[in-house]
């Protein structure tokens, strides 16, 4: 079975596990990408989805047989007509796996997906791959795990996380929604403790920096974490 990925609103994760994914994406069916080595490279179109479709993203991780006819290519040029195992292996062959794209011509079906899942909202590009650097993350490519050297090699995307007190010294200065959402995602992504030093973002004027933030509080730990999800709910729409 070839594994891909599919990116949806959030508040879509509930439908898409009980309906399956209906085939929009201009014309061509469903957007998918290769799952790859590279947690960066697999999720790379976030960043760029994200100027189309306002709010959280969040990862559909569906199965479909390896000899069934997809689409494959890079986004501005013509794709080819392949089997979706083949498309994989394209996407993974290629120096630079940046701009790719996989589109499924029918719709996904409930069974197909296998899950939902939270995923960091500052990976990948925008306008263009070369436009911005990724996001680092690594946590696809496991040390110990056989090839885990030769691929971490193989894709630079990935470098090192950083640190939580980097992370927090990189909030205190953090000016636009977009940069408090990417380092907020990160933060969720390691320690589970001092949700006190977030609170001050729960009556922040933009709705998708407390919406990314009751999400990532998800993963933190205590009684206060729980009542900032609490007073977050009750001013997102989504939520309430």
């Amino acid at each position: 079975m070839a594994g891909l990925m599919h990116l949806t609103p959030q508040r879509n994760a509930a439908r898409v596990l009980r309906s399956g994914v209906a085939a929009r994406s201009r014309g061509r069916g469903v957007y998918c990408m290769a799952v790859l080595p590279s947690f960066t490279l697999t999720h790379q179109w976030v960043r760029e989805l994200r100027r189309w479709h306002p709010g959280v993203l969040a990862a559909v991780h569906i199965k479909i047989p390896d000899d069934e006819m997809v689409l494959v290519g890079h986004y501005n040029a013509e794709p080819q007509h392949v089997t979706a195992a083949r498309a994989i292996g394209i996407i993974r062959d290629v120096a630079d796996p940046r701009g790719y794209e996989i589109f499924v011509p029918r719709a996904i079906t409930p069974a197909e997906v296998r899950h939902v899942r939270q995923v960091p909202q500052g990976l990948g590009w925008r306008y263009q791959p070369n436009a911005h650097g990724t996001r680092p993350c690594s946590c696809c490519i496991q040390r110990g795990t056989p090839a885990a050297g030769r691929d971490r090699r193989r894709y630079p995307y990935d470098p090192p996380r950083p640190t939580k007190p980097q992370l927090m010294a990189k909030l205190q200065v953090a000016q636009t929604a977009e940069e408090i959402i990417d380092v907020l995602w990160d933060l969720g992504a390691r320690s589970r403790g001092d949700a006190e030093k977030l609170a001050y973002l729960v009556d922040h004027p933009d709705e998708e920096v407390r919406e990314v933030l009751y999400e990532v509080l998800s993963s933190y730990r205590g009684q206060l974490a729980r009542d900032l999800r609490v007073k977050l709910s009750e001013s997102i729409p989504t939520h309430q």
